[in-house]
């Protein structure tokens, strides 16, 4: 169920994929990790009038992370995500899913990414704030991640969503980050968590991978009170982030939110330290806070509890101020990693899955990127031209153009249409073609992108329905255009078209 990348060099050949979907695990040997198979001499031996033929199979599966630093018992460790937020940047996208369920990469969604990284990492105790419009979101989490018939990892492995409530002793909501886990810090308190050591704080809204046991391995190696994750990075994307200053330990000692200029300059730090070499340490002499924490449970509880308890984010002002009394120290990540914060990051970051090589990466057998299983047909392309693109599973295509794009499950594209840098995310169910047929008989549109229609930097939301020979261009080349009544928006210059609306024949946008 992994989706299909096309390259638009006829001799680029994709890497092998990985049925990323989760579609349960075969039966395999204890000792080998080897799919169980039928013993051959169970095997019927007359299989042909000339001949018997014996057939063996073996099946690629990635393992759970087995191989631990020396002495780390994942047991010690719980992640909680934070998926509370409202999203308002990535709206429309977010008007009726919370922003860790946005569709991305054509068949999965942003919560699977730390979610995966977890399961693949040996961390099987997750919590999952959430607040806005969290009813998609804990759709797709109880049909993925139940740790039943989704996800299996046993033991003493669990998925738990903590929604915003009201209580006799907490009367708001969320105020946001170190507020929501506050409210909710009884439960790191509670009994059958004692074991846990370390607390991983993850974000719902970017895209990466990382191990996060060599990340608290480093944590406690440093026996530090707090650890963030840090991104080097040059002098023009430093001014974008959070910028941290360090000692020639990797100590953090000074904070910096998106400076400019001398301010900027200040914040120059030897990179050395954290393991660059001395020709990118030059390249990136910034380090950056990824919104990626480990604390120690019992320092997390003090400073939200005693210490700060009116401090309601974690980058803003609780790591600030531990940092002047505590050991709070910098770990580094040299990897790709991107925060899906704004519509135009969003989409940059979508079609750059489609380049050839990609920037990420979702085919990785030993760390896949886990999503619901869906249980759909490949992808039907006929007579169409294709670029570098994903089409994901379940898909359409008749007699079309479709290039630097990515096509989301379900999609159907009918003949003569032009889909280039384009995010289609596709849909949520199937129309037959006896229905589809009934809707243009009464003049309506069916589900997908109707015949003759020319898309181009867009995102075309889920359940869409686009009528024919429709022009979704930007025609007017502006850069933020509110039409929500008509069923889209313009931001950064870039077509958004709403979830579950239609947009009739012969439309200019």
């Amino acid at each position: 169920m992994t989706s299909v990348t096309f390259a638009a060099n006829k001799g680029a050949v994709p890497k092998s994929g990985y049925a990323a979907s989760v579609c349960g695990t075969p039966v395999c040997s204890r000792r080998s990790g080897v799919a169980a198979l039928q013993p051959l001499n169970d095997v019927p031996k007359k299989l042909s009038r000339s001949r018997t033929l014996q057939v063996s199979a073996v099946i690629e599966r990635s393992a759970k992370k087995t191989d631990t630093p020396l002495g780390l018992n994942t047991k010690s460790i719980a992640a909680v995500i934070l998926g509370g937020g409202a999203g308002s940047r990535l709206y429309p996208l977010t008007k009726q899913r919370a922003k860790p369920a946005v569709p991305i990469g054509g068949a999965y969604r942003l919560i699977d990414v730390p979610m995966s990284n977890c399961i693949n990492s040996g961390i099987s105790k997750i919590y999952i704030m959430t607040q806005f419009n969290s009813t998609s979101l804990n759709r797709h989490l109880s049909r993925t991640y139940n740790f039943g018939s989704g996800v299996r990892i046993g033991g003493e492995g669990f998925v738990e969503v903590l929604s915003a409530t009201q209580t006799p002793t907490d009367k708001e909501w969320f105020q946001g980050t170190a507020d929501a886990v506050r409210q909710y810090s009884w439960v790191l308190e509670d009994i059958k968590n004692r074991p846990l050591q370390d607390i991983l704080i993850l974000s719902g809204d970017q895209l990466y991978r990382m191990d996060y046991l060599d990340f608290v391995q480093a944590h406690r190696d440093a026996e530090a009170d707090i650890t963030v994750a840090a991104l080097p990075c040059d002098e023009e994307r430093a001014s974008a982030f959070g910028l941290m200053k360090i000692d020639d330990t990797g100590r953090i000692v000074d904070f910096a939110e998106k400076p400019k200029g001398e301010a900027l300059q200040a914040m120059k730090v030897d990179t050395t330290v954290l393991g660059l070499d001395p020709e990118e340490a030059t390249a990136k002499p910034f380090i950056a806070s990824m919104g990626i924490y480990v604390f120690k449970r019992s320092a997390l509880i003090e400073l939200l509890n005693t210490e700060y308890p009116d401090a309601v984010d974690f980058g803003g002002e609780i790591i600030p101020q531990a940092a002047k009394n505590r050991k709070v120290q910098a770990y580094l990540f040299n990897d790709y990693w991107e925060d899906i914060g704004t519509i135009k990051s969003f989409f940059d970051a979508n079609l750059s899955l489609a380049h050839q090589p990609p920037s990420f990466e979702f085919y990785d057998p030993q760390q896949p990127i886990f999503t619901s299983p869906r249980f759909l047909p490949p992808a039907k392309i006929e007579k169409s031209q294709i670029g570098e693109s994903i089409i994901s599973h379940g898909c359409t295509l008749c007699e079309c153009t479709v290039d630097n794009a990515v096509i989301g499950v379900r999609s159907h594209v009918e003949a003569n249409c032009v889909i280039e840098d384009a995010m289609i995310m596709g849909a949520d169910y199937y129309e037959s073609e006896e229905e589809r047929q009934a809707l243009l008989a009464q003049g309506k549109v069916p589900l997908g992108i109707g015949s003759g229609t020319e898309i181009r930097n867009a995102i075309i939301d889920k359940n869409a329905r686009i009528g024919k020979n429709c022009r979704i261009v930007n025609a007017k080349g502006v850069d933020e255009e509110n039409a929500e009544e008509k069923g889209y928006m313009i931001k950064s210059g870039i077509v958004v078209i709403m979830r579950n609306v239609t947009i009739p024949d012969n439309t200019v946008i």
